[in-house]
């Protein structure tokens, strides 16, 4: 799993991390039961603190979406087949959007709304 961060955005760096992760989960990278990688490993792959790292997969397990377990590290739950569905269903709300015409805004708003 690649992890990417911008050092220029305004976004904090450990949301970068925690929505790079996201990403790989919604996309079928990361699947339930996968070990995330260690938290040193990545951090020192993006030349980042190990804190800020620490601090992505904290709010990840927040979600649901990772459980943290000393000497385990963190693995990917079962929350991640239902992400994996809804971007599939996203993706198939955008064809039927495209086919009716609608645009991207109008689609957002809808959704928003039924939120």
């Amino acid at each position: 799993m690649l992890l990417r961060i911008d050092t220029a955005s305004d976004q904090p760096l450990f949301a970068q991390v925690a929505a790079a992760v996201r990403a790989a989960i919604s996309q079928g990278e990361a699947r339930p039961g996968d070990r995330l990688p260690p938290a040193r490993e990545v951090a020192q792959g993006l030349g980042v603190n190990v804190h800020t790292v620490l601090r992505a997969y904290q709010d990840l397990r927040d979600e649901g979406l990772v459980d943290l377990r000393r000497g385990r590290g963190a693995v990917v739950t079962d929350a991640a087949d239902s992400i994996a569905q809804l971007r599939r269903d996203i993706a198939e709300l955008g064809k039927r959007a495209t086919a009716l015409g609608m645009a991207p805004a109008t689609v957002v708003a809808l959704v928003r709304a039924s939120l």
